[in-house]
């Protein structure tokens, strides 16, 4: 199991430099002249040509990079052309925010997406069968942005049960609605792959060798069938929360949450290319961790996963 672990995290030492390296090409090519952008077209030359010195933006692409590097290892992300501190310091403000929904959106995805796909199963071709996974094709079509609104129109404008928007010194009515349109995505692709997984996990022989034994049903599925068929769920629930984590940028702002996502947003309209490469970066980090979390899952739900020396 050590050496497993081992040989995943030394994998992650090319894959961290590849997306250092493609983040700062895109940033490069695609945000502009942050420059021009915070002095505006009118902004005098000479102060222009100053502040591209100050900040090492007058050199070749190579030296810049070389530069971000230098920092990154120091753990230093740069400072933020718009709000001239730390983009460490300014993310770090962010960043409990968006885990909170994240982590808020994951629990509702797992929970009723986990259940819906058990009960389907176990009601195969039912009415209840029908019913979810119809529940569950809408949560996966519906738009984040359409279905906040929705949200906020029903619960906080007409019945008033929820705020608008905001965040509300960390109540945890202002994380009711962001929490529900973010997860209800993930909750419809958790019930689908579970649903799917125990169905193929039902029809195997141990299922009924544990009938014959005369096992209560409960214990035959949630012991012998749930782990067998978790595999599967485990994937798509790592990618899930990662996705959580990078797709609340819509849900963010539609919400007025202060989290990664809304400062991602603002820090793209501004030009702000220390920021944007600090958020960037911050979610490509969680994508590889949330998948080697995934693999060391595999490994202790079924030994046969682990590399073989």
């Amino acid at each position: 199991m050590l050496l497993f672990v081992a040989r995943r995290l030394l994998t992650l030492i090319p894959v961290f430099f590849g997306i250092t390296l493609l983040i700062f090409l895109l940033s490069y090519i695609s945000l502009g002249d942050p420059v021009r952008a915070m002095m505006g077209q009118r902004g005098d030359p000479e102060i222009i040509a100053q502040i591209r010195k100050d900040y090492g933006l007058d050199e070749p692409f190579y030296v810049q990079y070389a530069l971000y590097m230098k920092k990154l290892l120091r753990a230093d992300l740069g400072r933020s052309y718009r709000q001239h501190r730390r983009v460490t310091e300014i993310i770090g403000e962010r960043l409990p925010a968006t885990i909170r929904l994240a982590v808020a959106s994951m629990l509702l995805a797992v929970v009723f997406g986990c259940t819906a796909g058990i009960l389907s199963a176990v009601k195969q071709h039912s009415w209840w069968d029908n019913l979810l996974m119809i529940l569950s094709l809408l949560g996966i079509s519906t738009p984040v942005f359409w279905s906040g609104m929705m949200l906020i129109l029903l619960f906080a404008s007409t019945l008033r049960w929820f705020p608008i928007s905001g965040y509300g010194n960390g109540s945890l009515w202002y994380l009711v609605l962001p929490a529900l349109t973010l997860g209800a995505l993930q909750t419809g692709y958790i019930a689908r792959m579970t649903r799917s997984s125990f169905l193929e996990v039902l029809r195997q022989d141990y299922m009924q060798t544990a009938r014959a034994k005369g096992l209560h049903e409960g214990i035959i599925l949630f012991k012998h069938g749930l782990k067998n068929a978790s595999i599967p769920v485990v994937t798509i629930t790592g990618i899930s929360l990662a996705d959580l984590l990078t797709g609340a940028p819509l849900t963010e702002t539609i919400f007025a949450w202060p989290g990664i996502g809304r400062l991602m947003v603002t820090a793209v309209a501004n030009r702000d290319f220390p920021v944007v490469m600090g958020c960037t970066l911050v979610f490509a980090l969680i994508y590889v961790l949330a998948n080697l979390g995934v693999d060391l899952l595999y490994a202790y739900l079924d030994p046969r996963i682990r590399y073989e020396e």
